[in-house]
Order: C-alpha cells, then sequence, then structure tokens
C-alpha cells in the first residue's frame, strides 16, 4: 500500500527524534517554529547521520509507513486538546483514512478472564456492526480479540503500538484475518524505540483520543487499563464499562465510581453508543494556531 508522504517528510520526523528527542520538546519546537524546527534539527546533524536518516526514511516509505505531523493540515483535531496534540508524531501503515473515522476505543486485561474475552469479542462486533471503528493495542487478551472480532465481522480497526515501526510484526492471530485495505497500524514512537512500560501507558492517548468513546472491558484496580480509563474521562469522552454483576474487576467499579457508565450486554452497549455523538471533524482545514 503506497503512502501520500514525502521521504524528506519522514526524514524531518526522524530527525526531531534524534536531536529533539522527546515529544515534549518537539510539541514545543512545532508550536513555535512549526516544520522549520524539524528541517533545522535535520541540517545540524552529522553528514553521516543525515544519510543514515536518508536512507531510514526511504525504507520507511518502501515499506508503506508514512507520519502525520502536529500543525500540518493532516493531523487529525480529535488528538489536539487546547491547542496542543496530545502526541505530536504519528508513524502510520494502512488505511490511513480510518485516521479521521469515527471509532470507539476497546481496552482490558492481557490476561483477561473467559467471561471478559466472550464480552470483548461480542462488543468488537457490535462496534463494527454499528459502522464504527475498534481502536486498541496489540497485546495479547482483550487488544486481540477486539481487533479479531471487527475484522471477522467485515470491520475496520486501528492498532495502536506501544513501541516503534521496527518491532512490528503481523502475530499469528491474525494472519489468517489481517486485512491492511480494513486496518490502520499506529505507533508515535521513534521507529527504534522497543516495548517499554511507559510507552504503553502513553499510547493509551491515541486509543481514547481517536475514539468518540472508550469501552473497558476488565481494569484492575491499578494499571494501563484502569489509567486509560481515567484519561478518557479526563478528555470529556465517555466511558462505558463491563458490568459482570458480582465478578467485577475492582478496576471496573473504581471508573464507575468516578463517572463511567455501565453496560451488561453488547446490545446494551449498542443502544449506549448509538446516543453518543460523532467527534469533531478529525482532520484540519488549515494549520492550528502556533501561539
Amino acid at each position: 500500500m503506497t503512502v501520500d508522504v514525502s521521504v524528506h517528510t519522514l526524514e524531518l520526523a526522524l530527525a526531531a527524534f534524534e536531536q529533539i528527542r522527546t515529544p515534549a520538546r518537539i510539541t514545543g519546537a512545532l508550536r513555535s517554529d512549526g516544520l522549520d524546527a524539524f528541517a533545522k534539527a535535520f541540517e545540524s546533524m552529522s553528514e553521516e547521520s543525515r544519510m543514515d536518516v536518508q536512507r531510514k526514511a526511504i525504507a520507511l516509505r518502501n515499506d508503506g509507513i508514512g507520519v502525520v505531523i502536529f500543525g500540518q493540515e493532516d493531523f487529525p483535531t480529535a488528538l489536539v486538546q487546547d491547542g496542543k496534540p496530545l502526541m505530536p508524531v504519528i508513524f502510520y501503515k494502512g488505511n490511513k483514512a480510518l485516521l479521521y473515522e469515527d471509532g470507539v476505543g476497546m481496552c482490558g486485561s492481557r490476561n483477561v478472564s473467559a467471561a471478559g474475552l466472550n464480552a470483548a469479542d461480542k462488543c468488537g462486533a457490535t462496534v463494527s456492526s454499528m459502522g464504527l471503528t475498534v481502536v486498541s493495542g496489540y497485546a495479547k487478551g482483550v487488544d486481540t480479540a477486539t481487533h479479531l472480532a471487527a475484522l471477522k465481522n467485515g470491520g475496520n480497526t486501528v492498532i495502536v503500538l506501544a513501541e516503534g515501526f521496527d518491532y512490528f510484526r503481523i502475530k499469528r492471530d491474525f494472519a489468517k484475518d489481517f486485512d491492511l485495505s480494513r486496518t490502520l497500524v499506529l505507533s508515535q514512537f521513534a521507529p527504534s524505540q522497543t516495548w517499554q512500560a511507559h510507552a504503553a501507558m502513553a499510547r493509551n492517548a491515541i486509543i481514547y483520543g481517536l475514539s468518540k468513546s472508550l469501552l473497558v472491558i476488565e481494569a484492575g484496580e491499578r494499571g494501563g487499563t484502569l489509567a486509560a480509563g481515567e484519561g478518557a474521562l479526563n478528555l470529556g469522552r465517555p466511558v462505558f464499562v463491563v458490568d459482570f454483576g458480582d465478578q467485577t474487576p475492582e478496576g471496573n467499579r473504581i471508573l464507575l465510581r468516578k463517572g463511567a457508565h455501565p453496560v451488561r450486554t453488547s446490545a446494551q452497549l449498542g443502544e449506549a453508543l448509538s446516543t453518543v455523538p460523532p467527534l469533531a471533524p478529525q482532520i484540519t482545514s488549515e494549520p492550528p494556531a502556533l501561539f
């Protein structure tokens, strides 16, 4: 699948991670100087480093990987709050159009219970049947179940990585159903970044940011799933939590006390989602103000 981004734009993004480094500093540079900040970062590199970046950019594009950068017109406005991006640079592979379509974030435990796995499958199918995109991570358990439910039911799905694209592989569970025309893979990290716990937490912002609502299947009393639910609530996204009755996990109960809404069946989820309005248009008509 070809991408509509130049090799030079990929070079600038790679240079930003090499020279400016942290997301906060990259955001500050973009808000101050736009892509000129990235160009300066590229030019400040040694000739050998620039050649390495150029080779990497060509390799990424040849692998169908593109990039969207805050301040450019194709950066999704759903990921901008109060004039600041939730993350400044996002690499992507697959159907880029899914970056701008309404989705439902879905999250839960890697070590999900049988009941939770069944709920993830049914809820993923329900979301797809409504024409909404499933948005989730790439871990075993709930993430995998929701993506596969979408793909097996003819729906679309967005996979959000907790590492760079150098480490992305189509997992065995996905081999039969993976369809790049109905899938978008995203990473907010430099391609060479390995999986790290803090990165897994940080990527949650894409999951709930791109989604008109978030569904929590099973959350522990601490950890990434609970943090995702809290982050979505703080962003103003409606959060739905599966109510398993007496077997409801403690993290689910915490989110319910904080304002999440319980759902007990996939049919209830469908009814609840039908009342949630679409997100505002998700592609900017012009670059956001720098100040």
